[in-house]
């Protein structure tokens, strides 16, 4: 409940009706779950001096409020047997009544959007009906049918129901886990296998993200078929040859046969 705007204007009206304002609510705390505050009557009217005796006599000892509802809720935690409507989980105080029975239709006040909301029987309300329509043995109908889904015979009790529902927790926390250790293992693999392939030099040390992205979407053995497929990089020293082999010579001519007969002769 939120109480800022009212805090601006605490004003005190009587029966919920605009024009009949009868004082203030002063001293107004908000604490453990509980709104709080002091009545003051203004006595600037004959209705707000004879409240004001009544209220000091006893005769009248109730006070209700209005309110704008902000926020719905049909979480089935909020909501009771047989109830119709959404559950009001938020809202704005817009103004406090001195009332004569707190317990009628007119006790509680509530807007939305600007219109009233009847709560009695037949009266229009804005809130979102529950698409359900809740009885006085719905909890037994809903443990039959959540025990049907389960598997289990329609008259198992809650406490069985309770034991099934824990022991498919327990599997599915066990399927989880199995599911991460296989991811473990898989990332495994794919990194043991895109190191190896650095270490061989088929791809530079940068590109292993890549590689291990690539290995993430196409599996183990595709990555392993695509890192076979790539030779490993040579240094440019093992592909040249700096003196031929004797077998490789190229032979001489006649011509340069006979220069090396001359060449021969004036060395001696």
């Amino acid at each position: 409940m939120d109480i800022s705007q009212y805090e601006r204007n605490p004003i005190l009206l009587y029966m919920h009706n605009r024009g009949k304002a009868i004082g203030l609510i002063k001293e107004i705390k908000k604490e453990k779950g509980e709104i709080t505050g002091e009545l003051a009557f203004d006595e600037a009217t004959e209705l707000s001096c004879q409240c004001k005796k009544q209220w000091e006599f006893g005769s009248l000892r109730m006070v209700s409020i209005g309110f704008e509802i902000i926020e719905t809720s049909e979480d089935r935690r909020h909501l009771l047997p047989g109830q119709r409507y959404a559950t009001v989980t938020k809202a704005r105080l817009i103004e406090v009544s001195l009332v004569d029975i707190g317990a009628n239709n007119d006790a509680i006040r509530l807007h939305k959007d600007g219109q009233l909301i009847t709560l009695s029987e037949g009266g229009d309300c804005p809130l979102p009906r529950l698409n359900h329509k809740p009885t006085n043995n719905e909890p037994q109908m809903e443990l039959k049918a959540l025990a049907l889904q389960l598997g289990l015979p329609e008259t198992a009790d809650e406490a069985a129901v309770n034991a099934k529902l824990a022991a498919l927790k327990t599997a599915g926390d066990e399927a989880e886990n199995i599911r991460r250790e296989n991811e473990q293992l898989k990332l495994e693999q794919i990194t043991a296998a895109v190191d190896g392939a650095i270490a061989a030099k088929k791809i530079p040390a940068d590109k292993k993200q890549h590689f291990l992205d690539l290995g993430k979407t196409v599996g183990i053995e595709t990555l392993n078929a695509t890192l076979d497929s790539i030779a490993p990089a040579q240094k440019l020293s093992a592909t040249l040859q700096t003196e031929p082999e004797n077998d490789e010579l190229p032979k001489k001519g006649p011509w340069e046969l006979r220069m090396d007969e001359i060449r021969n002769r004036l060395k001696k």
